[in-house]
Parts: structure tokens; sequence; C-alpha cells
């Protein structure tokens, strides 16, 4: 019988952390806007955003939320990845708020931190 290494909640602690690091690139941001169909001024109009409180353009927040996917991704990865029975996904992020603009050039590190672990309902939060 072969052996297949799943993600199971006893691979999980209080404290198990992932972290990422991601500089923002104009690549980035206007790859972003093909693929989403956003082309706010915001994220694509250098000489509007010059006369914009920002002075330049900003990352779109959604962008900023794929990056917090990617740190997921790496946790999924620390506790075995997915196989076997059982299959980790993301369910959401929670009350996500943006204090400030990420602009082009500014580098974000995320840190995914397990606070909580419930059995009964087979999740990590």
């Amino acid at each position: 019988m072969e052996e297949t290494h799943g993600y199971y909640l006893e691979d999980l602690s209080t404290g198990m952390t992932a972290a990422y690091a991601k500089t923002v690139t104009d690549a980035d941001v206007v790859l972003f806007a093909g693929i989403t169909g956003d082309f706010s001024v915001n994220h694509v109009n250098e000489q509007y955003m010059a006369r914009s409180k920002y002075g330049r353009r900003i990352a779109h927040g959604a962008l900023l939320i794929g990056y917090m996917s990617t740190c997921s991704t790496m946790m999924i990865e620390k506790c075995n990845g997915t196989g076997g029975e059982e299959t980790p996904v993301s369910l959401g992020y929670d009350k996500v708020r943006f204090l400030g603009p990420v602009f082009i050039g500014d580098t974000v590190n995320l840190t995914y931190t397990i606070t909580e672990i419930d059995p009964v309902k087979r999740r990590s939060y």
C-alpha cells in the first residue's frame, strides 16, 4: 500500500507561521489590471495619480489579497500540503482593511500565524 502525506490537523499547532515578502512591480499591477479588468486610474494612470493626494499609482487591494493567498499556500505546504483524504483550502480573509496605500516599488511583508485550531470543524484560524 502506498503511503500518502496529506494535511492533518495533527500537523498543526498554534503559533505556527509562514512568511512571504514581495516587492510590487509595475508588471504585477498592469497584468493584474488586465486579468481582472480593473483599469481604474488609481492603478494605471500615472499622470492622473500624480495630481492626487497619493502622488502616484497604487496597487489593487485584490492583488494584495492574492499575496495573502500565497502566504496561506505556504502554510499548507508546511503542513504536508494536499493529498490523502483532505484538501486544505483558504476559506477567506476576515476583517481585511487597507490602512494605507501600497505603491509600485513597495515591498509588502506578510505573516500567516495559526492562532486557534478547531478539531471539530477541522479548521485553523
